[in-house]
């Protein structure tokens, strides 16, 4: 693809405009492009303009990381204005600008997105969360991480109408509490990753709901969830059996007691056993780890 890239544009006129767009450019050639590189090729010759608009439009998945330095807001508008065939849409790197007025629209005429990425794009406000669930019904994947302005009316109507969510990254929602998740987890039982970390509002009430109501929960993250206690690790390791990775790090009333089952299962956990993280702590005082008969 590349190759007759750089033939078409020779002074010995090559082939590339002269394939069939629809049939080959767009899927076989310009899908395998960095979308930087796309946006150069526009300013090639209005015939190469005509194309890429045509490849815009029926792009599946846009990822605002690709175009460096990061995108303004009028190019986010005129790239996607036209398109209504997404399915991937990442915007983490556009929260200088990005707000309801630039996202709604996108959103509102693409009705097969199954995963979204919001995290920091902190200008937006619940009205962005409430037009997800209602215009994208097979959303499977939502990241809304430090998205502080996520509330619990927002995530009802999100698990209202998205039940078929398996992955919501809710880290530093900071407006939500245990009923919120809960309602959550009752509705999308299919969820198999969960985060609410950094949050001090979520406790064992919510992780023992998703454990509950959750049996294909793979991961969960509740780093720095202050008011998790062992109790509802407990209840997460009787429940939910495919549990492969948790993470449990600044959850002080987390203790090894609860874990242990866990940790035997073959979890993943991001904190050490105790004797380990006592060898650890030793080796960084005296220099070196002394021997210990471990079978004693």
């Amino acid at each position: 693809g590349l190759w007759c890239l750089r033939m078409s544009l020779t002074p010995t006129r090559g082939c590339l405009l002269d394939l069939p767009w629809e049939d080959i450019l767009l899927p076989h050639i310009l899908c395998h492009l960095p979308l930087q590189q796309l946006l150069s090729l526009q300013r090639v010759s209005k015939s190469f303009q005509s194309l890429i608009q045509l490849y815009l439009a029926n792009m599946r998945c846009f990822d605002s990381s690709q175009i460096r330095p990061a995108i303004p807001r009028a190019a986010f508008v005129n790239l996607l204005k036209e398109n209504k065939v997404l399915q991937q849409l990442a915007l983490q790197n556009c929260s200088d600008w990005l707000t309801d007025c630039e996202l709604l629209p996108v959103i509102e005429q693409n009705h097969h997105l199954h995963q979204i990425q919001l995290k920091g794009c902190v200008q937006l406000s619940r009205h962005a969360l409430v037009t997800i669930s209602l215009s994208c019904p097979n959303l499977r994947q939502l990241s809304l991480a430090q998205c502080d302005w996520v509330d619990s009316l927002a995530l009802r109507s999100l698990a209202d109408h998205c039940k078929a969510l398996e992955a919501v990254d809710l880290t530093a929602c900071r407006q939500l509490k245990d009923e919120a998740i809960c309602y959550l987890v009752q509705k999308c039982s299919r969820l198999k990753s969960l985060s609410l970390a950094v949050n001090a509002n979520v406790g064992d009430v919510a992780v023992e709901e998703t454990a509950k109501c959750c049996p294909e929960l793979e991961h969960l993250d509740l780093t720095g969830c202050l008011r998790v206690k062992n109790d509802s690790i407990r209840v997460l390791a009787e429940y939910c059996p495919k549990l492969r990775s948790l993470k449990v790090k600044h959850c002080h009333n987390v203790a090894e007691s609860s874990l242990s089952v866990l940790r035997s299962r073959g979890v993943e956990l991001d904190v050490e056993p105790p004797l380990q993280r006592a060898l650890v702590l030793l080796q960084d005082v005296v220099g070196f780890a002394p021997f210990i008969n471990l079978q004693i």
